[in-house]
């Protein structure tokens, strides 16, 4: 079964042609770093153990999207999130092309509203877009983001203050939200 995501972006791209997205690959200390880039920006920043396992999760994510590795073409691009995602106190500056339903961009945005070093729980996200009954449906926005950094999903906890998932692995989160309380 598909998610609204995925019936959503396979829409767009029957509506405007199909979709292209260009990828690099790096390492970095959070592991392996794929960024991929549409013809809107970024719209992949995904972490994993391995370099097949973020190819495939963009491909997942993406699925009518034509997906293209172009090392040369993202060298700057790759280089600016490597160094924003070992950095994390430093402005992210990349055009972004954030994806989703209108829910999940609204989560998104609360998202990039949470200061750097700051947490805040699934209630607080859900109810400062207004639903405050939608913490779960803030959680599925979460878990389906992939502009890891960019979209810091990384600072979203439990109300208990429990860490709760993270699409790139709890240990990820952990090193992330530890950088931030470092300064880093």
């Amino acid at each position: 079964m598909k998610s609204s995501t995925e019936s959503k972006l396979q829409s767009t791209s029957a509506a405007k042609g199909a979709i292209i997205i260009r990828y690099a690959l790096g390492y970095c200390d959070l592991g392996y770093l794929l960024v991929g880039q549409s013809e809107g920006g970024v719209c992949a920043i995904l972490l994993g153990d391995t370099e097949a396992r973020v190819i495939e999760e963009l491909r997942e994510h993406f699925p009518g999207a034509s997906v293209e590795q172009n090392p040369a073409a993202l060298e700057r691009t790759l280089a600016a999130v490597r160094y924003s995602l070992e950095h994390p106190s430093a402005k992210w500056t990349i055009a972004l092309d954030i994806t989703g339903t209108d829910f999940q961009k609204r989560v998104y945005h609360q998202l990039r509203a949470t200061a750097y070093g700051q947490t805040r729980s699934y209630q607080q996200i859900a109810e400062a877009i207004g639903q405050p009954g939608a913490c779960r449906a803030v959680g599925n926005a979460c878990a389906a983001n992939v502009l890891l950094g960019a979209v810091p999903c990384h600072r979203v906890i439990k109300s208990d203050g429990s860490l709760g998932r993270f699409r790139g692995g709890t240990e990820r989160k952990v090193m992330m939200l530890e950088k931030e309380k470092r300064g880093l």
